[in-house]
């Protein structure tokens, strides 16, 4: 569903306020999915600093929309709040099927990062996690080894390093080695 026409037939007011006021299609990425919103809820969507935390009550009837991308949406808002205390238990409440769960988390907003947790980033500051599968983007003299791990190598199922950051373990020409995560970048 692409065009207001369309979104209109759906829907006469902001699929997630209710308010009737300056609507317009909104790209629930990264699907090619729309929804009908308000200026407003535009706004505070696209500027998290310009957030009311009481304008976004109005999820508690929205969280429950048929929409796929309304409940997206809702997800995303309500884990932005959460510090508000309020929308945990919308939270707690809500349910969504595997693949809109998927689409939902796909930001990462929903994750938290407390101050002395270590986050395992690729050169391109992607996020790794176990399991991955990573590129080397530099050749590298692998110590202890004698040989040289080229460029463009692949290490699959990565282990993260526990209490360092900036290393990963994983295989390499049948050898177990360690790298820093600065030299390799994330394989889709």
């Amino acid at each position: 569903m692409s065009n207001l026409r369309e979104l209109q037939k759906r829907s006469t007011v902001c699929e997630l306020c209710t308010s009737d006021e300056a609507l317009h299609p909104y790209t629930v990425v990264p699907k090619v999915d729309q929804i009908l919103i308000c200026s407003q809820c535009h706004g505070q969507i696209e500027d998290p600093e310009s957030m009311d935390p009481n304008h976004w009550r109005c999820l508690n009837d929205s969280m429950w929309s048929e929409v796929d991308g309304v409940k997206v949406i809702a997800w995303r808002m309500l884990h932005r709040l959460k510090s508000e205390g309020w929308p945990q238990d919308l939270l707690d409440m809500m349910y969504l099927e595997e693949d809109v769960q998927t689409w939902a988390e796909v930001t990462g907003e929903h994750i938290v990062e407390d101050e002395n947790s270590i986050i395992h980033k690729d050169a391109n500051g992607s996020r790794l996690s176990h399991g991955d599968s990573v590129v080397l983007i530099k050749d590298l003299d692998v110590k202890g080894a004698n040989f040289t791990a080229k460029r463009g190598a692949f290490m699959r199922n990565i282990t993260l390093v526990h209490d360092n950051a900036e290393h990963i373990e994983g295989k390499i020409n049948g050898q177990q080695v360690v790298i820093v995560t600065k030299f390799v970048k994330k394989s889709n």
